[in-house]
C-alpha cells in the first residue's frame, strides 16, 4: 500500500482558541481533580475552577507587566505543575509560549529568544536562568523574568489586581483558530533550531480526535496519568492538552530519580514514555533478578519469554491451555510485581521518539500493560500515527491518526498530509518551503513503509542512510535500535558512511552496569578499563549478533568501539527528546571511527 486516510472524528472548530477547553471544562464540572501535585509525601488535589483561578490571575498579571497579544513569552524549565499553568495563563494574555528546554546551552537559547523575539521568560529557579545570563546582553527585548521558585505566581497575581475580568476576556478570545498557539523549536540534531507554528487549529485537530478515538485511556474511570517527559517537547505537550480537553487528572514528574516512588503512590492509569524508559524497566528488572541468584533469573526469563509468547497468540486467535496457565503462574511472580512498581493501576501507554520494537510490544502486552507505538514530529503536533486498542499492530508504529493521510513518495520517504499539520517555521520561508511537496505534502524526511492495513513501518531516516564504499544503503536506526534494548549498552552510533563495511561507537549503561558485573561474575573497575575487558566486550558482542540477526550480511556491524564516556543530554550528545547528535558524535570521535578501519 502506498497510501492511507484515516477520517476525522471530530472536525477542528471554525472559533475560538486552546483556552475554550478549560472554560468547557470549568463550566460543566467545576470540581474536577484536573491536577494533583506533591505536598510532602502526599498528592494535593487541585480542581478544575482552582487551577482557572490561578491561571486567570497569572494572566491579568502578565497583560499589567506589558505582556501584549501575540507576543512571544518562553518557559525555561523542567516538567512541574507550574509549567502547566504558565502555558495556560500565557494563552490567556493573547501571547505565544515559546518552550525551552531545561538542559539548553547559552548559544542554544540565544538563538531560540532571538529568532523568536522572546520579551519574558518564566524560569523554573534561579539555577536555570545561568545560561541565560550568559547571554543576557544579547537579548535586550527580554526585559521580564519569573521565576517559579520565587514566588512568580504571587508577584504576579498582585501585578495584575486592577486588571478587569472583561480586560482578561478581551484578551483570552483574541486568538482565532489559524492563529499561532505556540512556536516549538525542533531538536537540532543538525544545524541551528527551527521554529515550528503550530496554530490553535492543529491543536484542535489532533487533541479533540485523540480524546473521543481512544476512549480506553480518555474516559476510563478515576483516569490519570503522570508526566515525566519534558514538557518543552512536543510529545508531552500535546498530552498535556489531550489530558485537560480528557478530563484525565495530571501529574508532575520533575526529577527523573523520583520518577519510580511518585509513579508507586501517584497510582496512574495510563503513562507517556519514550523507549528507552521501557528498555530500562525491563533491562533492570532482568538484570536485578539474575543478580539476585540464578533461580530468579532463569524465573524472569521465562516469564519474558511467557509475556512475549501470550501477546503474540493473542494476534493468532487465543493462547491454549498450557500457555495460560504458565501466564497465570507468571502473573503472581513476575508479571504483578512490575505493574506495582508502575503503580498497580496502568493498563495503557503511549510511546514515541523512537521505535520500540516487538518483543518489548508484546512483553509489556503479555504482563498486562498495552503500549500504543505511534510516530510523529514536531511539525505534525506530535502523533501522526498510532496504534489503538482497536486497530493495534505490535512491531508498527500505527495507521494514520484520525483525519491524517500517510503517502510514500517514490523514494520512500514518508509524506503526511491533514489539519495537524504545522503552518511553517518561523521567519524562515525557504525552509518552510522546501518542507512540502508542490500539492502540499509534508516531508518527513523518514523512510517508511504501509502495508496492506494501512500500518505504518519507519525504517530509517532518509538523511541518515549510510552509504557503504560498496554502494550498499544502510538504514542505522534498525541495528541501533536492537542495540539499546540490550542490558548493557546504554547508546549506540552506526557508522560506514563511503567506508568498506559497517561499524559502530558503543555506550555501556553505567547505571546498569554494577549488577550486570555481578550476574556474570565480572569484576568492579573504572570505566576506562572496562571498555576493553574482554569478558564485557563478550556481552556486547552478543548483543552486536543479536542486532546483525535484523538484516542482511552486508549490513551487519563488522567491528566496535566502547567508549568510555556514555552519550547524554548534558553533554550535548543527546537532543531533548534522546535523539542522536549524529554530526557531534562523528565529529567528536573522529579519531575513533577511524580506528574501526585501520
Amino acid at each position: 500500500m502506498l497510501e492511507m486516510h484515516t477520517p476525522a472524528l471530530v472536525q477542528p472548530p471554525t472559533t475560538g482558541n486552546v483556552t475554550d477547553i478549560l472554560e468547557r471544562i470549568v463550566a460543566k464540572n467545576p470540581q474536577h481533580p484536573l491536577a494533583r501535585i506533591p505536598e510532602g509525601t502526599e498528592w494535593l488535589t487541585v480542581t478544575a475552577t482552582q487551577f482557572h483561578n490561578l491561571v486567570k490571575s497569572v494572566a491579568k498579571g502578565l497583560i499589567a507587566d506589558g505582556i501584549s497579544t501575540g507576543d512571544r513569552v518562553a518557559i525555561f524549565s523542567r516538567t512541574r505543575y507550574e509549567w502547566t499553568v504558565a502555558d495556560f495563563a500565557i494563552w490567556y494574555a493573547g501571547g505565544i509560549p515559546v518552550p525551552i528546554y531545561e538542559t539548553s546551552s547559552p548559544e542554544q537559547v540565544k538563538w531560540i529568544m532571538s529568532d523568536a523575539n522572546v520579551v519574558a521568560t518564566f524560569f523554573e529557579a534561579s539555577r536555570t536562568t545561568y545560561a541565560y545570563k550568559d547571554i543576557a546582553a544579547s537579548v535586550p527585548q527580554m526585559t521580564r523574568s519569573y521565576v517559579f521558585a520565587e514566588n512568580a505566581f504571587n508577584e504576579l497575581t498582585a501585578k495584575g489586581a486592577n486588571i478587569s475580568d472583561a480586560d482578561l476576556e478581551k484578551r483570552r478570545t483574541h486568538n482565532s483558530p489559524e492563529d499561532p498557539a505556540t512556536i516549538i523549536y525542533t531538536s537540532g540534531t543538525t544545524g541551528q533550531p527551527k521554529g515550528c507554528v503550530l496554530t490553535h487549529s492543529n491543536m484542535f485537530a489532533e487533541v479533540d480526535n485523540l480524546v473521543e478515538g481512544i476512549p480506553e485511556i480518555f474516559k476510563a474511570k478515576d483516569a490519570s496519568t503522570l508526566i515525566f517527559l519534558p514538557l518543552a517537547h512536543v510529545f508531552g505537550r500535546l498530552i498535556q492538552v489531550a489530558m485537560i480537553r480528557g478530563q484525565v487528572t495530571i501529574g508532575h514528574c520533575p526529577n527523573p530519580v523520583s520518577l519510580l516512588r511518585d509513579l508507586e503512590s501517584f497510582k496512574p492509569s495510563f503513562l507517556l514514555a519514550v523507549p528507552r524508559v521501557f528498555e530500562k524497566v525491563f533491562n533492570g528488572a532482568g538484570a536485578k533478578a539474575h543478580a539476585a541468584s540464578p533461580v530468579k533469573g532463569k524465573i524472569f526469563d521465562k516469564a519474558a519469554a511467557t509475556a512475549i509468547a501470550y501477546s503474540e497468540a493473542l494476534d493468532h486467535g487465543r493462547p491454549g491451555i498450557g500457555l495460560t496457565i504458565s501466564h497465570k503462574l507468571y502473573d503472581a511472580l513476575v508479571y504483578k510485581k512490575l505493574r506495582n512498581a508502575m503503580g498497580g493501576r496502568v493498563t495503557h501507554a503511549i510511546s514515541g521518539g523512537a521505535s520500540l520494537g516487538a518483543r518489548l510490544g508484546h512483553f509489556y502486552r503479555g504482563l498486562g500493560l498495552m503500549v500504543l507505538e505511534g510516530y510523529g514530529l514536531t511539525e505534525t503536533t506530535a502523533g501522526t500515527t498510532l496504534n489503538v486498542p482497536s486497530a493495534l499492530k505490535i512491531g508498527s508504529v500505527g495507521q494514520p491518526v484520525f483525519g491524517t493521510s500517510i503517502k510514500i513518495a517514490s523514494d520512500g520517504e514518508v509524506l503526511i498530509n491533514g489539519p495537524h499539520v504545522f503552518k511553517g517555521y518561523w521567519n524562515n520561508e525557504l525552509a518552510t518551503k522546501e518542507a512540502f511537496t508542490q500539492d502540499g505534502w509534508f516531508h518527513s524526511g523518514d523512510i517508511g513503509e504501509l502495508d496492506e492495513d494501512g500500518f505504518l513501518r519507519i525504517t530509517g531516516r532518509k538523511k541518515e542512510i549510510i552509504v557503504t564504499a560498496g554502494g550498499k544503503n544502510v538504514a542505522p536506526a534498525v541495528l541501533e535500535d536492537r542495540l539499546r534494548s540490550h542490558p548493557i549498552i546504554s547508546q549506540c552510533v552506526v557508522v560506514g558512511d563511503s567506508r568498506p563495511y559497517i561499524g559502530a561507537l558503543i555506550t555501556l549503561d553505567q547505571e546498569a552496569l554494577p549488577t550486570i558485573l555481578a550476574a556474570n561474575g565480572i569484576a568492579e573497575a573504572p570505566i576506562e578499563k572496562l571498555v576493553d575487558d574482554p569478558a564485557i566486550r563478550a556481552l556486547v558482542q552478543t548483543a552486536v549478533n543479536n542486532a546483525n540477526e535484523a538484516i542482511s550480511l552486508s549490513e551487519a556491524i563488522k567491528k566496535f568501539k566502547i567508549l568510555p564516556i556514555d552519550l547524554t543530554i548534558d553533554n550535548g550528545y543527546l537532543t531533548p527528546k534522546m535523539s542522536i547528535r549524529r554530526h557531534v558524535v562523528t565529529s567528536d570521535f573522529a579519531n575513533e571511527i577511524d580506528g574501526l578501519y585501520k
